[in-house]
């Protein structure tokens, strides 16, 4: 698979969320205290994201 979605506990205990392309992490997310929380970062990406604006701030 070319990409996907990684759940993983930080130095810290925190749960994060990393999505990954062809082995390079493309973004990561803040911290969730339960593994819950991250799982729900990545249902709102998918259900969100595709339908986001793009915002050019350079």
């Amino acid at each position: 698979m070319a990409h996907k979605f990684e759940i993983y506990k930080d130095k810290a205990g925190e749960y994060r969320v990393r999505f990954k392309y062809n082995s390079e992490v493309m973004f990561s997310t803040e911290g969730y205290s339960t593994k819950a929380g991250a799982q729900n970062a990545i249902d709102s990406i998918k259900k969100n994201g595709p339908n986001a604006p793009v915002e050019d701030n350079s």
